[in-house]
């Protein structure tokens, strides 16, 4: 169910009626907007129906929310969520870039990447410190030695950090160091930890599994949402299907999908979705031109010597000719880049 609220509700309305609904053992969800506040709850909606809840003081009106995903939704919330990160808006206008390389593998070759991303146009700083692999015999990435890199050469350049939390237990370290928490496919329904980053204050990227359905990605974000944390990006980057010639199948359709569905910002991962280098420029100029909010991207200064993800990188230069190109299909579709 959510409640909206009427445009001249005060604060007391609003916490007349939380703490009534506290009282009925459910759980009230705050969503402020421009013109009105809307309270989502959770919980048993028997309990509501037999409530006069359009008595109270500041209520306009009471909906059920049909879809599973109650948060999510754009029932519950009409209006883009916008997510800041250190003046970094993230849904909004502007399309923001998230780059750099699959893992970290040195400070030298994460700041040469990290300096060149920049020097292009990239607001964010990517780059694996925990690698889940699908061999154990895999390069499994640096550890916090490679958390302190991110940081470090971040900070140098301006730019934030987005990286893979992996186990709940590296939750507080990895808070520590980074700006933006992502959840790798491989753990999208991963319950317990999404429930562990829904308490954090650190804004999450969730992937999409790459087995799973619109529903069941909007679901896995619904966990983190229920927890306490709205601050969350949904991050589309290629499903698994019959075909053999990519790494995964680009499902363009999700991006505009999600945007009718949910008002959580859509990212696309480009790199993942096709595994080969020279198809994340097509698909990347695809993925603005259908409404998405940001771009994950790997770039490597030298791929030919990568640890992990060689063959689907950018080098610099196609990089930076790439974020060239976005720049003209984000004004001819009304976005910044």
């Amino acid at each position: 169910m959510i409640i909206v609220l009427r445009p001249d509700a005060t604060e007391k309305d609003v916490e007349h009626i939380v703490e009534k609904i506290k009282s009925w053992g459910l759980t009230p969800m705050i969503s402020k907007g421009v013109e009105r506040t809307i309270i989502g709850v959770i919980g048993e909606e028997d309990i509501l129906r037999v409530q006069p809840l359009e008595a109270f003081p500041g209520v306009e009106k009471v909906m059920p929310v049909l879809a599973p995903y109650k948060l999510v939704s754009r029932e519950f919330k009409s209006e883009n969520t916008i997510i800041d990160i250190k003046g970094i808006c993230i849904g909004g206008k502007r399309i923001v870039v998230m780059a750099g390389p699959c893992a970290v593998e040195s400070y030298e070759q994460l700041r040469a990447a990290a300096e060149a991303i920049k020097k292009a146009g990239a607001q964010v700083l990517r780059g694996g410190a925990f690698k889940p692999r699908t061999s154990p015999y895999s390069f499994q990435g640096l550890g916090e030695e490679g958390l302190k890199y991110l940081r470090q050469v971040a900070d140098e350049f301006g730019m934030a950090v987005v990286t893979e939390l992996m186990d709940p237990r590296d939750l507080v370290l990895v808070e520590k160091y980074t700006d933006i928490i992502q959840i790798g496919a491989r753990n999208m329904q991963n319950f317990a930890l999404l429930k562990e980053v829904g308490q954090s204050r650190k804004p999450v990227l969730l992937k999409r599994g790459m087995s799973a359905t619109i529903k069941e990605f909007l679901m896995a974000a619904e966990y983190i949402l229920s927890s306490g944390n709205f601050q969350v990006m949904l991050c589309e980057r290629g499903v698994r299907t019959f075909e053999t010639e990519t790494r995964f199948t680009f499902d363009l359709n999700a991006v505009p999908i999600i945007k009718q569905k949910s008002h959580l910002p859509v990212i696309v991962d480009p790199s993942h979705a096709t595994g080969k280098y020279s198809l994340v420029p097509a698909v990347a100029r695809a993925a603005v031109a259908a409404g998405a909010d940001g771009l994950l991207i790997e770039v490597h200064p030298n791929p030919e010597e990568a640890l992990s993800d060689g063959e689907q990188s950018l080098l610099p230069d196609k990089f930076a000719k790439l974020m060239q190109e976005l720049k003209s299909i984000a004004r001819a579709v009304g976005r910044d880049l």
